[in-house]
């Protein structure tokens, strides 16, 4: 593809073609070379080093701030991952496997810090993820708020399961939030509960935007709980539950929470109900 971005004279001739499981003896070093397309581009391939034992991944166990060698690595990790690999979960069980048959000591990753230290941590990170699997027990309660009383409703959710003993709540306000971080809480638990505010006939914008994204990266093994508000015709819920029927298994968890313009104590009665069944 190098020709698509640069004019290199006599490229076919300085050039050396390589395939799967072919090798480069570069004298003291010798690489091997690994196909891992879709992780995250089509022509990937990955470039392992035998003397050293190390696995040049590409984009693989990348992190965003790559100069933030001394931060928690999960954290940054997994951001990066579903928001750039999380659609590819098959493709990178693919690459793990052909990676159990090397003799790993050392990742260099194109994007992040260089990993020598507790390789199973990073491996097995990755092979949840690209599983689909949570990693945490745990709760978003993600909402889409117009005036704020859908903000109010979805806090006093919070406050009702953590007064129950849920082992993690977190709420996130899908208009100022970081998308890309409520994305990546949205796959580190194993709940989700959506709150929006009926929008023209629709959701409130943001809400359609999050769960395009979802969709697009193929979230999926959860429970999925809703909140919805409307001062005439709720709609949040039926279209919210339209998207989502067409994810991968996916375990609907009810009552839905109606709220006409401000949440009362009947909805609140609901909200307990529906804390139970997530719980």
């Amino acid at each position: 593809m190098l020709p698509q971005f640069f004019e290199i004279e006599n490229l076919q001739e300085r050039s050396i073609v390589v395939k799967e499981g072919e090798e480069l003896n570069l004298g003291s070093h010798t690489l091997k070379f690994v196909m891992a397309p879709m992780v995250h581009w089509p022509e990937v391939m990955v470039a392992y080093e035998t003397s050293e034992k190390i696995l040049f991944s590409a984009d693989g166990f990348g992190k965003f701030g790559a100069l933030d060698a001394d931060e928690d690595w999960a954290c940054e990790a997994r951001r990066y991952y579903f928001n750039i690999c999380g659609k590819y979960g098959v493709q990178v069980q693919n690459l793990l496997k052909k990676a159990a048959g090397l003799d790993i000591e050392i990742i260099c990753p194109l994007h992040g810090p260089i990993l020598k230290e507790n390789l199973g941590y990073y491996i097995g990170l990755y092979d949840t993820w690209s599983k689909y699997e949570p990693e945490n027990e745990g709760i978003l309660i993600a909402y889409a708020s117009i005036h704020g009383n859908t903000a109010a409703a979805a806090k006093k959710l919070a406050e009702i399961l953590e007064a129950k003993g849920a082992p993690k709540v977190v709420v996130a306000d899908l208009s100022r939030d970081d998308m890309a971080e409520v994305i990546e809480d949205a796959f580190r638990y194993d709940r989700l509960v959506l709150a929006a505010a009926t929008y023209d006939a629709g959701i409130f914008p943001c809400m359609e935007d999050f769960l395009h994204h979802l969709k697009a990266k193929n979230y999926q093994k959860r429970k999925v709980a809703f909140m919805e508000n409307g001062s005439w015709a709720p709609m949040a819920a039926k279209i919210m539950k339209g998207i989502v029927e067409g994810f991968k298994n996916i375990e609907i968890v009810d009552p839905v929470v109606t709220i006409k313009s401000t949440m009362n104590d009947e909805n609140i009665k609901t909200m307990e109900e529906l804390a139970d069944n997530l719980l």
